[in-house]
């Protein structure tokens, strides 16, 4: 897109225009990519493109409504505990209908929520759902070392051999693994369990570092995820919002500043912006096209 000496500067690093205007509640991600392609989106009056970013002072026109983007305040971001049951699904809509955990969580406001990791679909347990994409990203990542804890009920016999083989590591398909800790939580038989600890979160991986040894886990739920345990009080199925103090808390233990970073946004316009002069090059290309 060309720049004109009257229209506001459009940058490299700043964001890409679809999640801005998917942020300020325009539409889906992809029906604006779909709208941006289309040529139903102009930027200072000028057709955008697929993989414009945007920058404050920037005028939007869509579906017939003009908006100035503006910075947005400093904001806190927010996290949901869901004790996940078992038969429920991490995605956010399921081909085979099944439920999802997206289903009946309370309305994001600002942004939308997203899964921090995931649980496969006979695991229970602890999700940390939010609204901050920046600390999702963080935690899932395998250099901030957030460790997951779950408690899983073992059937077969389980040797100190075993056990130690499982923190030392194991080959699996995709890569060595290994528990940080695991600790015997009683039980006999078929009905023996034992809390372990990943620093990591791979596909089922808690589940085949055991089928490595010869046990298979009958029943998993994840019980922490970093510093958030799952309160006893929180039931099955249910959601809880945490406070805004231990969201900073959690963005701390990260590295993160104890607030998310200034974005952009939308403001409404009551009156159209003035069309932005083309520059030269704007206007050969155009007369090629004619």
């Amino acid at each position: 897109m060309s720049q004109t000496p009257d229209a506001p500067e459009r940058t490299a690093t700043g964001p890409r225009i679809q999640k801005v205007l998917a942020g300020a509640g325009l539409g889906s991600r992809r029906q604006l990519e779909q709208a941006i392609a289309g040529g139903e989106v102009l930027v200072d009056g000028l057709t955008a493109k697929p993989g414009d970013r945007l920058a404050a002072g920037n005028t939007v026109s869509y579906a017939g409504l003009h908006y100035r983007v503006v910075p947005e305040a400093q904001s806190q971001g927010r996290v949901l505990l869901y004790n996940k049951p078992a038969g429920v699904v991490c995605t956010r809509s399921d081909p085979e209908g099944r439920r999802t955990i997206f289903d009946k969580l309370p309305e994001a406001r600002k942004g939308r929520w997203v899964s921090i990791g995931r649980l496969d679909i006979n695991t229970t347990g602890l999700l940390l759902i939010t609204t901050d994409g920046e600390l999702a990203n963080a935690m899932m990542h395998p250099s901030h070392g957030v460790d997951r804890e779950y408690a899983c009920r073992v059937q077969g016999e389980v040797t100190e051999e075993m056990l130690s083989r499982l923190k030392s590591g194991v080959m699996l398909d995709d890569g060595e693994a290994r528990f940080s800790d695991i600790v015997d939580s009683g039980g006999s038989g078929e009905n023996h369990w034992y809390h372990v600890v990943l620093m990591e979160g791979r596909q089922r991986e808690v589940r085949r570092l055991w089928e490595a040894v010869g046990v298979r886990v009958s029943r998993l739920k994840r019980v922490r995820y970093g510093a958030v345990m799952l309160p006893s009080r929180l039931k099955v199925g249910r959601v809880e919002e945490l406070a805004a103090a231990d969201v900073a808390v959690l963005r701390e233990d990260v590295g993160l500043s104890s607030k998310m970073a200034p974005t952009l946004t939308l403001k409404r316009q009551q009156r159209a912006p003035r069309p932005a002069k083309a520059s030269k090059t704007e206007k050969s290309r155009r007369q090629r096209r004619r």
